[in-house]
């Protein structure tokens, strides 16, 4: 008997775990955090974990007489209020740094960005939680947008590829 399948550890991975022990329980610091990764395998440097907590959008949430880490798109975050204008910035980087072409029929969009970002795209989107957005679905470097207006995909391009600088 072998020693039981691990889960690669790639970053995508290790956001996954994050999100399952920020789910799990609360989380008081990134050292705590960093170690029940290393349990798992997963060997993280602080400014890495840092950068994942952020791009994961996790924020620090009173409860009780400590401070915890969550995520506030997984469900009620206590003490938390939501900051559209943060997450639309988060969005307006992503659009800047990865977006390469927005084009858009009826209600779908087709998004195009680098190779492996797409995915990364359509979470932020999707967190962005816009009105107009029904879903998101990402493949390697392709992201489809379907809005809920039958003809309300030119506009979304339009406002994406304006978060991105592209007019």
């Amino acid at each position: 008997m072998g020693e039981p399948a691990r889960a690669p550890l790639t970053r995508t991975a290790r956001h996954s775990r994050i999100r399952q022990i920020l789910t799990a329980g609360p989380v008081a610091s990134q050292t705590r955090l960093a170690d029940l990764l290393a349990a798992d395998g997963f060997a993280v440097t602080q400014s890495t974990l840092s950068r994942d907590l952020v791009e994961l959008g996790a924020v620090r949430v009173r409860e009780g007489d400590q401070t915890v880490y969550r995520l506030p798109n997984e469900g009620p975050v206590p003490g938390l209020r939501p900051r559209p204008a943060e997450v639309d910035d988060h969005l307006a980087r992503m659009c800047q740094d990865v977006l390469v072409s927005a084009a858009a029929s009826a209600n779908l969009v087709v998004l195009r960005t680098p190779p492996g970002a797409a995915q990364y795209l359509a979470s932020v989107l999707d967190r962005a939680a816009w009105p107009e957005i029904l879903g998101t679905i990402a493949g390697d470097d392709t992201v489809a947008v379907i809005t809920r207006d039958p003809s309300g995909g030119e506009d979304i391009a339009a406002r994406l590829l304006s978060l991105g600088g592209n007019p």
